[in-house]
């Protein structure tokens, strides 16, 4: 879709569709009321006859509105101004954008970015409406024989700022939000393909791909090279699959060769069927969002690429496949890890941990400035937070308060949990220097706890996103997230956004 950014009165735009907004109840916003008025009160003529209350998710399509030279007028519900917050405006623009796309309105003027969110700038407004419209129009059918066609669908939208000394800001934001769009739409590409087709080779084959359109550094390590840095820990979770494991590593060099990197890693099994500890057949076919991490992390150096922050980003991307073959690791195993550290393998179905264990002892040399992990680690975590926030797990506490802030800038909430040393008894094993799994209770947190013992090098959080990487039912599929919050953390690692 295109975008663009201009400053105008509503009944001056040529164009399909201009959209509006109305307060409940019954109140037109500032760009409504100048439309009314060139109308001669056309729109609150029809809001007094009780067509348009102004309820949250409602719309209105209006044709031949006199004195505008549009040839639609959209009404889009606001709700109550005093409780017009962040999740209502992006609920707006949601609701706009799709109907614009199912009424045939192929190009649309925008006039909810100059409606007030408290605490939210033109910038935010303007982002944050750039990565929602594309969101909203996104399908994945590429393995339908048939395609469901939109007729006339959008293909242009212009949001509307109300002074031209703002347009600034809001070119740079809309910029922004493209390329943050663009890179969920890597990530919820990645998530939907089945894992037939993405495996761990389809993932470095992405990889490699990306490197090439923006100029990185990839490197794919392959078994041997993970056999000769004692990588043990990973490749006992590759060893049931006839899929050869990978290990991704790439570089975005957007700053001083001598500043130390950011490092993203994420977890990429491309299919989990618990191994030889068997998951229940019962939505299965899921577990192909369980290198949702590993998309996440190709998606926000997509998307930081494409703004060029001026940072150094390292992804590692540890990829395999968990199945239960005939030379599968058994409950009861113990592998030595990369780090040296023994572990027992009590539960094979527990194999997110294994792979990033070594992935995040590789990160060591890079001498990171900060490591963050991202991954569907945890059923743990669903029962804990359910769908609406990620897990957040840290040793040290200014991270942790550095990616709330951006979890809430960019509306892609994170929970923080705690990282105590009273849970790491639970993962005591007789036999090794610890056990994968800590028993029934405070799943998740044990599962960070684990991961804690190989980032005392460097500064740590990690990103369980097992309740958020995906949605189940009629809207079945991989959600993007939390590519939203990474990138917004970078942008103000970047000291581009205050």
């Amino acid at each position: 879709m295109e975008f663009s950014i201009k400053s105008g009165s509503p009944e001056k735009q040529r164009s399909a569709c201009v959209v509006v907004g109305v307060f409940e109840p019954r109140k037109l916003t500032l760009p409504a009321e100048l439309l009314d008025n060139a109308a001669r009160n056309y729109l609150s003529d029809v809001i007094r006859r009780g067509d348009m209350e102004g309820k949250t998710g409602s719309t209105l399509l209006l044709h031949n509105v006199p004195g505008a030279l549009c040839d639609r007028v959209l009404l889009v519900g606001l709700g109550k101004e005093k409780e017009f917050r962040e999740k209502e405006y992006l609920q707006a623009i949601r609701t706009a954008v799709r109907t614009l796309n199912e009424t045939g309105s192929f190009d649309g003027v925008v006039f909810l970015t100059e409606v007030a969110v408290r605490k939210r700038s033109v910038a935010w407004r303007v982002r944050q409406a750039t990565i929602v419209a594309q969101e909203a129009v996104y399908r994945f059918d590429r393995f339908k024989s048939k395609k469901e066609e939109v007729r006339r669908p959008l293909r242009k939208l212009t949001f509307a700022v109300e002074r031209r000394n703002e347009l600034a800001a809001a070119e740079a934001a809309l910029a922004q939000g493209q390329a943050i769009a663009d890179g969920v739409a890597l990530t919820k590409n990645l998530g939907n393909l089945p894992g037939n087709v993405c495996t761990p080779g389809h993932l470095a084959e992405t990889a490699q791909a990306l490197a090439q359109e923006y100029g990185l550094d990839c490197q794919i390590l392959e078994r041997a090279d993970m056999e000769e840095l004692g990588m043990n820990a990973l490749l006992s979770v590759a060893r049931g699959s006839r899929q050869a494991p990978k290990l991704i590593v790439l570089h975005y060099r957007g700053s001083d060769a001598h500043t130390a990197p950011v490092a993203l890693v994420g977890k990429g099994i491309t299919f989990d069927s618990g191994g030889i500890s068997l998951k229940p057949g019962a939505d299965m076919d899921e577990m192909k969002y369980d290198m949702c991490g590993a998309a996440t992390v190709l998606g926000t150096l997509k998307a930081c690429a494409a703004m060029q922050l001026p940072i150094n980003l390292v992804a590692i991307v540890p990829a395999a496949e968990n199945m239960p073959g005939g030379d599968a690791s058994r409950p009861g195993d113990i592998v030595t890890s990369m780090s040296g550290q023994t572990i027992e393998i009590l539960n094979t179905d527990a194999e997110g941990r294994l792979i990033l264990c070594d992935a995040l002892t590789y990160a060591e040399r890079f001498s990171p400035q900060t490591v963050i992990d991202v991954a569907t680690l945890t059923g743990a975590c669903v029962v804990a937070l359910g769908h609406v926030a990620s897990g957040l797990f840290a040793n040290d506490e200014g991270l942790a308060r550095d990616l709330i802030a951006a979890s809430d800038e960019a509306h892609d909430r994170a929970w923080q949990l705690p990282l105590w040393d009273d849970y790491q008894e639970l993962l005591k094993s007789p036999f090794a220097d610890m056990a994968n799994i800590g028993g029934r209770w405070g799943g998740s947190i044990t599962a960070a706890c684990f991961l804690s013992r190989f980032t005392r090098k460097y500064e740590w959080a990690h990103l369980d996103i097992a309740g958020t990487a995906w949605k189940s039912g009629a809207d079945k599929g991989a959600t993007g997230r939390p590519v939203h919050l990474l990138t917004h953390y970078l942008l103000k690692r970047s000291g581009i956004l205050n």
